[in-house]
């Protein structure tokens, strides 16, 4: 059977177009033979099963792996230690049966558990003979922890787990443990009771930190393209590929392969794009992108769901994207440490910004929509769209000069606070059904403060490139002029657009374009 892309359960390399993980490997390897006990804590569909199955298969030579999955385990295995321990044992003998010659009176004593059950402490004396008879050292690897939390047994099984770990010398237990999940082992409670985020728990205090890199870097994309393009000859240039891919998703292993598998599976044969040739290019992602971005599925439903459980979070996202908040990375602030956790942040030069392109143009959809039906100036643009729009062009000046005009006859009273709140926000509600369903639009994360966004629009293969500002006078705007050059510059396009938001009361409304060398700058002044 042919490979393909896979976005639901474990990526196999014999079956499925994956990156090597074979560096990512061997880094944990490392941390296992300095007998390491670590969360392997990231975000949904980062690629943490797909790891700890290849991560098995990796140290099968030297070590004996107890690979454990707690979906495997019913709500009603935790409600008393005995029932937990009974189930656990069941699980852990059931993979072992394999080594039960080596090992076979103290794995025998574990089966005999889970058939009738015990306290933990009885348990790990179990456990702790086995790891002393094996052959081989013992290493336990823990899927789907968070199917734990807020569970007091399983916080009691992680404190034996720390205090056999402390006296391994004497009593022999695991080389190392590895827990897989969502949630970091000290924000356990956090899963079901978000208003308890402000009580941190440490059963499991002897936990390395994780700092192995789980993202998909471009090189690593390039690999995978590369073993689709000996297979499919698309003709797509790999490494730029790759590399747009990465600029997309900063990596997130979802995403990528999301991606690609629309690429090769929906796009090839739909409108402009009559094969795989058509398929694989710049236009094909933004196509495959927009599908991407209008689809509900179970990574997306997490984002939202998580903003109504941890109304700081929303917050937080909301200030970055909107207000455009240097949001300084302090590992105590909650709501900080939620986002990190959940892998909707990222720390860029000590600031938080959003993810990647993805998630941040999910956000931006989001929270525009709760606003749509009642905003004044998302009406308008429902009124104006199709004028927008001639032989397939977006006209980017007469949207700029309308909305000019809608700025002035709706809040031509509002003072500079609410300016500077809403009128970045208020322009994307103008844009966004004016392009909604054919271009797409992303925020330059590098450029966005208090004072300048800048705004990326794809329609049709054209790319229009708009900053955003606050007016601060002649000089700062003299500079926003400079920055777009060089912004244009870098995107090798002649034409940019800049939309001033001026508080100067002799201010004159309009638009203009202003000649900088080979650039041609179109401002609109509200």
């Amino acid at each position: 059977m042919a490979k393909y892309f896979n976005v639901i359960g474990v990526c196999r390399p014999s079956e499925h177009y994956m990156v090597s993980l074979d560096g990512r490997l061997a880094e944990i390897r490392k941390m296992i033979d300095r007998k390491y006990y670590f969360a392997m804590n990231r975000g949904r569909q980062y690629g943490k099963t797909t790891t700890l199955a290849a991560l098995k298969d990796f140290l099968q030579e030297d070590f004996i792996v107890a690979s454990l999955d707690f979906q495997f385990l019913s709500q009603a295995d935790f409600e008393t230690e005995r029932i937990f321990s009974a189930a656990f044992a069941r699980r852990f003998a059931a993979v072992l049966r394999r080594v039960s010659e080596a090992a076979g009176e103290a794995l025998d004593r574990i089966k005999e558990y889970g058939d009738e059950g015990c306290a933990l402490s009885v348990l790990f004396e179990g456990l702790s003979e086995f790891c002393g008879s094996a052959p081989k050292p013992v290493v336990l690897l823990i899927d789907e922890v968070d199917s734990a939390s807020n569970n007091q047994v399983f916080l009691d099984f992680l404190a034996l787990l720390r205090g056999y770990y402390l006296q391994r010398e004497d009593f022999p237990i695991f080389q190392s443990v590895i827990l897989a999940g969502v949630y970091d082992i000290r924000n356990l409670k956090q899963k079901v009771r978000p208003d308890l985020e402000h009580k941190h728990n440490s059963p499991w205090n002897i936990a390395a930190s994780f700092d192995v890199n789980m993202d998909l870097e471009a090189d690593g994309i390039a690999g995978m393209l590369a073993e689709y393009e000996a297979d499919y000859h698309t003709g797509m240039d790999v490494r730029r590929m790759a590399q747009l891919l990465y600029e997309e998703t900063c990596g997130y292993p979802f995403l990528v392969s999301r991606l690609c598998q629309l690429m090769d599976e929906q796009i090839p044969g739909s409108g402009e794009f009559p094969d795989r040739q058509a398929a694989w290019s710049r236009e094909g992602l933004l196509a495959a992108e927009k599908i991407l971005l209008m689809e509900k599925n179970t990574l997306f439903d997490s984002l939202t769901n998580k903003l109504t459980d941890y109304p700081k979070l929303q917050e937080l996202l909301y200030s970055i994207l909107f207000r455009g908040e240097s949001v300084v990375y302090n590992p105590d602030n909650s709501a900080i440490d939620i986002a990190c956790m959940f892998g909707f942040v990222k720390r860029e030069n000590g600031t938080m910004q959003v993810a990647n392109r993805i998630f941040e143009t999910r956000l931006y959809n989001l929270f525009l929509s709760e606003e749509e039906v009642s905003n004044r100036t998302f009406s308008a643009a429902v009124a104006d769209r199709n004028q927008f729009i001639q032989n397939g062009i977006l006209n980017m000046e007469l949207l700029l000069e309308k909305f000019v005009v809608h700025w002035g006859d709706l809040y031509h009273s509002a003072d500079e606070k609410f300016i500077e709140e809403n009128g970045r926000k208020f322009f994307l509600l103008y844009l966004k059904p004016i392009i909604n369903g054919v271009g797409n639009y992303y925020i330059e994360a590098r450029t966005r403060d208090r004072g300048r966004t800048d705004v990326i629009v794809d329609y049709r293969g054209r790319q229009y490139i708009i900053e955003i500002k606050i007016w601060r006078g002649e000089e700062y705007n003299r500079r926003g002029e400079e920055q777009l050059v060089s912004y244009l510059e870098s995107y090798h396009a002649r034409k940019g657009y800049l939309l001033s938001f001026n508080f100067n009361k002799n201010k004159i409304p309009g638009v203009k374009e202003i000649s900088w060398d080979d650039k041609v700058i179109f401002e609109a002044i509200v």
